[in-house]
């Protein structure tokens, strides 16, 4: 409904309405103009010519494409590979998701030092998910190895994030295993809550995807809701 050319000659009022309006799809269709105007604080004028930026004659005609839009998206299903992630952002935006990361906010909030830790990939998305925090002004370490002299590690209270697909790489294992040794608080984000990294921590968020593993036993299993889930802890704390 929204064309990539059309949304790139957007003005920042024509982006707000947008925003607005792809957040709220289920409801802007029940809205009168001046109700839509009101929530995004603009004029119905404003909203009319949004309308007619996309070709609608009125207000009333954006509306009702509106409602085939949403009538279209129910009825398709969607693609395989789809599948998976539109059932766990839906079960992200719920209840459970929130009190599911009190814990590990709770803990990096009180840590005085916060180190993400990961091999292959996941030793990537550790340096990704140091460099988001400290983004959003929580100083945080990411390494991409797990060979350090964590023996001589001293810190009065760290938060270890060990981000893992498998939870089973042994030298991953080995880092975490030393890092409780030293009371740290180990949190951990996994494909699988039954993995030995799982049970090795005080906090687990397991996504619970199909495995895949391609290439020659290269895992190419999806790691979008480790990002989405690093992320909404950053902006969480």
């Amino acid at each position: 409904m929204f064309s990539y050319q059309q949304i790139q000659r957007y003005n920042e009022t024509d982006t707000c309405i947008y925003r607005y309006i792809t957040a709220n799809m289920d409801k802007v269709p029940y809205m009168t103009i001046r109700e839509l105007a009101r929530e995004i604080h603009v004029s119905a004028a404003t909203i009319l010519r949004f309308c007619n930026k996309h070709d609608f004659q009125g207000y009333g005609q954006f509306k009702d494409a509106l409602k085939m839009e949403l009538e279209a998206r129910a009825a398709s299903r969607p693609r395989e590979d789809l599948r998976e992630l539109a059932a766990f952002f839906q079960g992200a935006n719920s209840l459970a998701f929130e009190e599911k990361l009190e814990f590990a906010v709770e803990a990096v909030r009180r840590a005085d030092l916060t180190i993400f830790v990961g091999a292959g990939a996941s030793g990537t998305l550790a340096k990704y998910g140091a460099r988001y925090f400290s983004n959003l002004g929580h100083f945080a370490v990411g390494l991409e190895d797990t060979c350090y002299p964590i023996d001589t590690f001293h810190w009065d209270y760290a938060a270890i994030m060990a981000l893992s697909e498998s939870g089973e790489t042994p030298e991953l294992l080995k880092a975490v295993n030393q890092f409780r040794q030293k009371d740290c608080c180990i949190l951990s984000i996994t494909n699988s809550p039954c993995c030995t990294l799982a049970r090795l921590s005080d906090w687990n968020f397991s996504y619970n995807f199909s495995s895949s593993r391609i290439n020659g036993g290269f895992n190419g299993t999806t790691q979008v809701p480790v990002l989405f889930v690093l992320e909404a802890l950053a902006r969480r704390i």
